[in-house]
């Protein structure tokens, strides 16, 4: 789209069941942050019910609005609802930015809505900053990963409005700032929702396998340990951490996608990351590297995986785990 008077950064708000998606709670603190020095705001975009606790939520993470739509027709997920009344709130309001988290809804969403208003998308990006080059002082700079993760690329849409990114969840922090007030601006939809898609009921999935992001324990695979995987999922099971991999296990179709962490998988945050045979290459460590604590094995004392690492163990990653094994059982019996 084109329009003089694009200000303010929108955040889409994904929640369910009364929980707002991580993703959008770590977006919301990054445009904060990007946009205090300046007159812009961030405004969250909700479709459905917003209840008093989400209000307060929203406001406790740096909204300084929110707009909500409670037509009837999008309170529960509907992507082609959504996406057409998302639309009109662009063409209403003229946000000069627009951010989704990169969740499978956002990143179903997202392009549908850059194609309605004609504006660029940068999809799964890991970076946003402001870009002060010839006086665009508010417009955005968005890094993503390119090339199977070995090169970054920065783009920026200076023609067009607003400008469009899914974000990956995991890369900012989620931080309360208490904004005073966060004013509610309700949207009433003029367009008609007539979506083929029809909802017969809603089933919350089961958390058998919680999301490797949200973990706060990590034990991480690489192909060093390939031979060895089994322990070191054992080891991962009695400290209750997530199971993590490198690229190079799940390209091997060892390990499942869900579990990759690094550029071209998630991007995790936890308090303990033990790498286990994992080299260290940049498309691995840009995915952890701000684990509040990191364990690196590996029997090369010149892998870049040290170089991070807070505690970093040379030597057979199977005769370490095999005595790390020994001492958590040992310690783990009644």
């Amino acid at each position: 789209m084109r329009y003089d008077d694009g200000k303010d950064c929108f955040i889409y708000i994904q929640h369910e069941h009364g929980v707002i998606e991580n993703g959008s709670l770590e977006l919301i603190t990054k445009a904060k942050e990007l946009l205090s020095d300046t007159e812009e705001n961030v405004v969250a975009v909700l479709l459905g019910t917003l209840d008093q606790n989400t209000h307060d939520t929203l406001a406790d993470y740096g909204a300084d609005a929110i707009i909500v739509c409670e037509h009837p027709d999008v309170s529960a997920y509907d992507c082609l609802n959504h996406a057409a009344v998302l639309t009109e709130i662009i063409e209403t309001h003229h946000p000069k930015s627009f951010l989704f988290p990169g969740t499978v809804r956002g990143r179903e969403l997202a392009p549908r809505i850059s194609a309605r208003v004609h504006t660029g998308l940068t999809a799964d990006a890991t970076r946003i900053e402001l870009d002060n080059d010839e006086g665009q002082t508010h417009s955005l700079a968005i890094t993503r990963p390119a090339f199977g993760g070995n090169l970054f690329a920065t783009i920026i849409t200076p023609d067009h409005v607003p400008q469009m990114a899914t974000i990956r969840p995991g890369v900012f922090e989620m931080k309360k700032v208490n904004t005073p007030y966060a004013k509610r601006i309700d949207h009433t939809t003029d367009v008609e929702l007539k979506s083929p898609i029809e909802i017969e009921a809603i089933i919350p999935k089961e958390n058998d396998n919680a999301s490797i992001a949200d973990a706060k324990l990590i034990v991480s695979a690489g192909r060093g340990v390939k031979d060895c995987l089994d322990m070191v999922q054992h080891v991962a099971k009695t400290l209750n951490a997530e199971l993590g991999a490198s690229r190079a296990l799940v390209d091997d179709g060892v390990v499942a996608k869900l579990s990759q962490v690094g550029q071209t998988g998630s991007t995790v945050r936890p308090l303990l990351y033990m790498a286990c045979g994992i080299s260290g290459a940049l498309q691995h460590t840009a995915g952890m590297d701000k684990s509040e604590t990191i364990i690196a094995i590996n029997n090369d004392p010149a892998a870049p995986i040290f170089d991070v690492a807070d505690l970093g163990i040379i030597g057979d990653a199977k005769e370490i785990l095999t005595h790390l094994m020994r001492r958590l059982d040992v310690s783990n019996t009644p």
